[in-house]
């Protein structure tokens, strides 16, 4: 980017949205391990269009089981390298925390789009946020970024705030940002 240029990102949620959650209950939940890691054949692609157009890409990621002690903090920074390493992103943001703490950063509170927002001098207003939860939406909602809801038919609530579009996969979702909002 040259000088002066606005910087523009993609926030992206992870599970569900990157790789497929481990669905129980109708219910989604982050692989255990990298043993249960599969990233969705889209993914890589999708990505590689978004960041020839320009956006940074940052997954925003909710992770509560470290505060439940039903996962370590290593093994979500493993999945993290693993997708590191698979897909073009720029950054992880991870939020450790359980709803009991609170906190700024855990979704639908926007802290962890506003802090990465500010690290990489990302204008909001010509940013997006992809998730497949209602906490997603309510967070790109906060951090008044556009939002893309990719259903996956799961059985909870739906987002309080209406996202801008709603996908089938994040391959329609890169579809419509670069249709809709072209460089």
């Amino acid at each position: 980017m040259g000088i002066g240029e606005v910087k523009k990102a993609v926030f992206l949620d992870r599970d569900g949205v990157l790789n497929l959650p481990i669905v129980r209950d109708g219910t989604p939940h982050p692989p255990a391990g990298l043993d249960e890691l599969e990233v969705y054949p889209d993914a890589a692609k999708a990505l590689r269009r978004l960041k020839q157009a320009g956006y940074m890409l940052i997954v925003v990621t909710n992770q509560p089981d470290i505060a439940r002690g039903r996962q370590t903090r290593a093994a979500v920074d493993g999945i993290n390298a693993a997708l590191g390493e698979a897909l073009p992103i720029d950054e992880f943001v991870v939020c450790a925390h359980d709803d009991a703490a609170n906190c700024i950063c855990r979704k639908p509170k926007p802290g962890m789009v506003l802090a990465a927002a500010a690290r990489h001098a990302v204008d909001l207003k010509q940013s997006f946020l992809i998730g497949d939860r209602w906490r997603d939406i309510g967070c790109g909602a906060a951090a008044e970024v556009r939002t893309v809801f990719i259903e996956r038919g799961y059985r909870e609530r739906a987002p309080k705030h209406a996202p801008d579009f709603v996908a089938e996969s994040l391959g329609a979702a890169v579809d419509w940002i670069l249709t809709a909002f072209p460089a």
